[in-house]
């Protein structure tokens, strides 16, 4: 135990009483984690995602995106805010009129100095363990997208698209990102 660290964990009953401040508050492993309000480059790429997936939904109604603040919850100690999450119908179940309650198939996280060891290590941890089927992570400072799939033993190793490469997924078939759209 380290010196002055509280080995109790918190829970969806302490995330509810965090105030409405307007700053993303997380709990990660029963821990609070507190994040700013994200760049305009971060809200740009989100809106460009947001709006090509939810496009290709229109025509294509196989499920769907809910973008940052949504609270995703994994467990009664992980309580998350991911940028972006997409939930096929298979797994609407889990979407209650305040959250969702389960793991949603699709999450993007877009990186930024403050978040990218959370997003890349502690979150990711996350996501695979909770069932998480594809974790995108949007680099707009490396302008590259990561994605890691759930294999038999968790996720895989990432592919990496950089542009122009175009970014696809068997969770939304048909669907064909250039890299280019998302990163503006």
């Amino acid at each position: 135990m380290r010196p002055g660290h509280s080995s109790t964990k918190l829970t969806y009953a302490d995330y509810v009483l965090f105030p409405d401040d307007g700053l993303r508050h997380e709990i990660i492993e029963g821990e609070h984690y507190v994040t700013a309000s994200p760049a305009t480059r971060h809200q740009r790429i989100l809106l460009n995602l947001s709006y090509l997936i939810q496009s290709h939904l229109e025509t294509h109604p196989i499920g769907e995106i809910f973008f940052a603040p949504f609270d995703v919850l994994l467990s009664e100690i992980n309580i998350l805010v991911p940028d972006l999450v997409y939930i096929s119908n298979e797994r609407a179940h889990f979407i209650t009129p305040q959250n969702l309650q389960g793991a949603p198939d699709l999450v993007v996280e877009i990186l930024s100095p403050s978040t990218r060891s959370r997003d890349r290590r502690l979150k990711r941890d996350v996501y695979e363990r909770t069932g998480v089927e594809e974790y995108w992570l949007v680099d707009p400072e490396r302008e590259v997208v990561e994605i890691y799939r759930r294999g038999a033993k968790g996720f895989q190793p990432s592919v990496r698209c950089a542009r122009p490469e175009i970014v696809t997924t068997p969770l939304l078939p048909g669907l064909e990102i250039p890299l280019d759209k998302i990163l503006g």
